[in-house]
């Protein structure tokens, strides 16, 4: 058995030694085989080398501001009936209504709005109203169409109803009904929820809890009784929004003053009046304030906001991409520049044939301060000596700064970038754009900066 076994060996390679012999030797063979050869040493050496991670560098603050949904407080007032009948609505809603303006009419019966014909401009007005309304108009919240048909049948009449005198006042009753005005000026609405009289001493985390929210509108009915609810005015154009806060928010809000807030219904910042609540069950809740635009969100009771606390931008990289780097202090007044291309450098002191004489050597400079600047210290040696431009004046290389940086890898080597940090936590920093010799948005840096050196060769 064994001897079979040898003798199969043997024929193997006899049958291997006589394919090779068939191959034809020239110089095409020779040219396969070494790139073959090439080839093969390429794949094995990139197995075996160490692959680096690379991060692409992005641009933003530290951190997402976070997002709440707020409860909007005002001062309103809920409008009843003076009387009952059917009536027909004049003012239109989320419009400032003055003092004594027309608000609605009443009657025994049914009756056409007074009407008169609307301008070009009054028709531009509304063809625009309809197109924002179609543009933004959601399905999932079909109920707003009926309430935007009120308010459309209100702009009409608004821009086309009761008139008042040349003395301001308006007529006592028009087609047989009687006109009302209101007691005082505001902006007015034809709905209600519950949280017309809620002040900030109410406040509990239910008020928040919008499963049992729901809003009545005012307008669905033709015909009234004395003391019905027709219609709420907001009174004043200071408003507040009220969030409830965890213990850690708590913490990172307090002993501010103001703060700026961003609206993501309609993307707007405000800055508002800021200050830290509690009730009596030890709820922390924040007020923010603000003296104008109410009108803007005066149908919105919840309101889905930012707070633009991480005001501080700049590009996005790792901490565990900052590595350290020695440049030499070199003083300022020392620096010269290249006759021919202006390009930075300094007069280094060199001795040849026993002669002393200068020579210039470019410098690259990665930052500066008021007296000194870094430059990299594979430009010199320590000990170097550095000659003053027009003076005998000297300076020996010696003293050196640790400056922070990090590894580019666009060009597929590791090369050095310096970078100026503005904020960090834990995991992340983010640095000043535009430093010199540093990096920029897009840019790819070693992620591990301790893992390569400098002018390393990478495989990413």
């Amino acid at each position: 058995m064994t001897g079979n076994k040898k003798r199969k060996s043997k024929g193997r390679f006899r049958n291997v030694f006589q394919l090779f012999k068939k191959i034809p030797l020239n110089i095409g063979t020779f040219i396969f085989g070494a790139i073959f050869i090439y080839m093969v040493i390429s794949v094995v050496l990139y197995i075996t080398a160490d692959h680096i991670e690379s991060y692409q560098v992005t641009a933003g603050p530290l951190a997402r501001n976070q997002t709440y949904t707020a409860l909007a407080l005002r001062e309103e007032k809920i409008v009843s009936a003076a009387a009952s009948g059917y009536i027909t609505y004049y003012a239109r809603e989320n419009s400032k209504v003055a003092k004594s303006g027309v608000v609605y009419t009443l009657g025994d019966s049914k009756t056409e709005a007074a009407v008169e014909e609307l301008s070009e401009a009054d028709y531009s007005r509304i063809r625009s109203s309809i197109a924002g309304f179609s543009s933004s108009f959601d399905s999932s919240n079909f109920y707003n169409t009926y309430n935007y048909k009120y308010e459309l049948e209100g702009t009409i009449l608004q821009y086309s109803g009761l008139k008042s005198n040349e003395n301001g006042q308006a007529p006592q009753n028009v087609g047989g009904q009687a006109v009302y005005t209101a007691a005082q000026d505001g902006v007015i609405l034809y709905s209600t929820d519950g949280y017309e009289d809620i002040t900030q001493d109410q406040l509990t985390g239910s008020l928040f809890n919008k499963k049992n929210y729901s809003i009545k509108n005012l307008q669905s009915s033709q015909k009234v009784s004395a003391g019905d609810d027709i219609y709420k005015l907001i009174t004043s154009e200071e408003w507040s929004l009220f969030i409830p806060l965890t213990d850690e928010q708590t913490v990172q809000l307090a002993g501010r003053k103001n703060i700026r807030v961003k609206f993501l219904k309609d993307g707007s910042t405000q800055v508002g009046a800021f200050s830290i609540l509690t009730n009596e069950d030890g709820d922390f809740f924040c007020k923010i304030t603000f003296q104008t635009g109410m009108i803007r969100y005066s149908n919105d009771r919840f309101l889905d906001i930012e707070l633009v606390t991480n005001t501080r931008s700049g590009l996005k990289i790792p901490l565990s991409s900052i590595v350290t780097k020695d440049f030499y202090k070199i003083p300022k007044e020392y620096v010269t520049h290249d006759e021919e291309n202006g390009n930075a450098g300094f007069n280094k002191k060199v001795i040849r044939n026993k002669k002393e004489s200068s020579e210039f050597i470019q410098a690259t400079i990665y930052q500066e301060d008021k007296e000194y600047y870094y430059v990299d210290s594979s430009t010199f040696q320590e000990g170097d000596i550095i000659i003053k431009q027009d003076s005998q004046a000297t300076f020996t290389v010696k003293e050196t700064k640790a400056l922070e940086g990090v590894y580019s890898i666009n060009k597929g080597y590791a090369v050095f970038r310096q970078i100026s940090i503005i904020d960090k936590n834990n995991e992340y920093c983010i640095v000043e754009t535009g430093t010199n010799y540093g990096i920029a948005q897009f840019d790819h840096i070693v992620r591990n900066g301790n893992t390569v050196k400098e002018d390393d060769i990478l495989y990413n």
